[in-house]
């Protein structure tokens, strides 16, 4: 999302109850997004953004992952 290229990018499963997110379960494995240290943190514990912003910080950050994600060729048709 803030295209930092300081090698801590990890797979950030979203939060999003939609996305099979509850009480000790983590969302789908093809809900995540490529987020570095400092993006991961703030969505999952920050408190710069409101609770509206870091949802549409995710959906936003999970579409530009699966867009990368086909751009290099990593996803198939089954």
């Amino acid at each position: 999302m803030c295209d930092s290229l300081d090698g801590t990018t990890v797979s950030a499963h979203s939060n999003l109850l939609e996305h099979g997110k509850g009480k000790s379960i983590k969302a789908d494995d093809s809900m995540v997004a490529w987020l570095c240290y400092k993006c991961h943190t703030e969505v999952d514990q920050g408190n710069k953004m409101s609770k509206a912003e870091r949802r549409e910080f995710m959906l936003t950050a999970i579409c530009k992952t699966h867009m990368e994600i086909w751009r290099a060729g990593l996803a198939k048709l089954s």
